[in-house]
């Protein structure tokens, strides 16, 4: 039970406690501005590959390689609260991983959501958790977070609450849904898309220029995703002063006393980007597992067509059948 006690209820947001409460209320509070571009997902959805597309879209160069320099220019609303908004340059994308019943939202602003499948979400969520110490879950098995999974309660809450409530608004003219799978298997096509949807002017700059588009398409690889974030990642909080000076925000301060000391001092134990390939569930769910997540899908999805979003990835579809599966995995 211990890992439970990793994570509480910001005004009814289950989050961890790594958050500070004061940023969690400032972010839940946060009225929206004409303008406002947020990228928002559940964790491990894709959501920092979003960011940077969106960035270099806007921008034509990645963003800054110090973590807290880039977190300024892209900031994430329930980590460092609404002043952040309001200390960015514009435009520039807001992360957030808030369900839709908690996003500041309004039809001025817009959203782009970010869909994973269950399977492959959860195995990338427990890397994760696992290798961040602010979770406190380095001795964690990927069991053990599987249970927590399914039961939602891992960082935001419930994977299918966030998904089905967001999959209700795929169509607002002020949301573009995309999945990761998507993304993965024509990336070309959804940046056009994704800089149309931020603004004919964007869209209309990578068409005109297709060395624009392979420098975003280049900015956004695997490869380069991994140099830019899995070395910055692991020394987030090292000597703020000297990343951005003597003007170092409330949020930080707030953020060292929520993880604690110990945690902020300590890196990553893994890489913050580590495959970013669809199907990596199978390296790790048991046959009871997909069982157990098929059943969780059956009960929360009911009614809705939501799941199709996968109906051609490489997940488990309809009925389990143990001889497929053991067929699947070699057996």
């Amino acid at each position: 039970m211990q890992h439970y006690e990793q994570y509480h209820e910001v005004d009814g947001y289950y989050i961890s406690k790594s958050f500070p409460e004061e940023c969690v209320r400032s972010a839940l509070s946060y009225k929206t501005q004409p303008g406002d571009l947020f990228i928002v997902s559940y964790p491990k959805c894709g959501t920092t590959w979003m960011q940077h597309i969106v960035y270099n879209i806007i921008n034509g160069h990645p963003p800054p390689k110090n973590q807290l320099l880039s977190w300024i220019e892209m900031p994430f609303l329930e980590a460092q609260g609404a002043e952040s908004v309001e200390d960015m340059q514009r435009p520039g994308p807001i992360k957030t991983h808030m369900a839709f019943r908690f996003q500041p939202y309004s039809k001025d602003a817009k959203y782009i959501y970010v869909a994973r499948n269950p399977y492959d979400c959860c195995v990338s969520h427990f890397y994760h958790t696992r290798n961040a110490p602010i979770y406190r879950f380095q001795e964690g098995t990927f069991d053990q977070f599987f249970d927590m999974f399914v039961e939602g309660k891992v960082d935001v809450g419930d994977y299918f609450d966030h998904l089905l409530s967001w999959h209700a608004h795929r169509n607002d003219p002020n949301v573009l849904f995309v999945t990761y799978e998507q993304l993965k298997k024509d990336i070309n096509a959804w940046v056009v898309k994704i800089a149309d949807f931020i603004g004919e002017e964007f869209g209309q700059k990578l068409r005109s220029d297709n060395s624009r588009l392979e420098n975003v398409l280049l900015n956004i690889s695997v490869k380069n995703m991994k140099e830019i974030l899995n070395d910055s990642m692991k020394t987030l909080f090292d000597d703020p002063e000297t990343a951005l000076g003597s003007k170092v925000p409330k949020w930080i301060a707030l953020m060292r006393e929520s993880i604690g000391a110990d945690a902020c001092d300590r890196p990553m134990t893994g890489d913050f980007v580590r495959k970013g390939v669809v199907g990596d569930w199978r390296n790790h769910f048991s046959e009871d597992q997909v069982k157990r997540l098929k059943k969780r899908i059956h009960e929360k999805t009911l009614g809705s067509d939501v799941m199709d979003l996968w109906k051609d990835a490489d997940i488990p579809h309809g009925v389990f059948n143990a001889k497929l599966w053991a067929i699947s995995r070699g057996s």
